[in-house]
């Protein structure tokens, strides 16, 4: 199927099933890790993260919700 009349033929799936196409589109690219590039940026982010280990987020979930209008 051409890519156009694949993305057609998803575009008229209801919502719901389109979600669960993309966990499953999702779950693909996990177990297969190595196939998908990652930017340097991302490891170079990584780094300064796990650099240092006290770090944590300065704002929780319900916080994060309390903010929001």
């Amino acid at each position: 199927m051409a890519r156009p009349a694949l993305l057609n033929e998803i575009l008229h799936l209801p919502p719901a099933e389109r979600l669960r196409l993309v966990e499953d589109i999702w779950d693909s690219l996990d177990a297969s890790t190595t196939d998908v590039p990652v930017p340097a940026w991302h490891r170079d982010e990584l780094d300064r993260r796990l650099a240092d280990p006290t770090e944590q987020a300065t704002v929780n979930a319900d916080e994060l919700k309390a903010r929001l209008p």
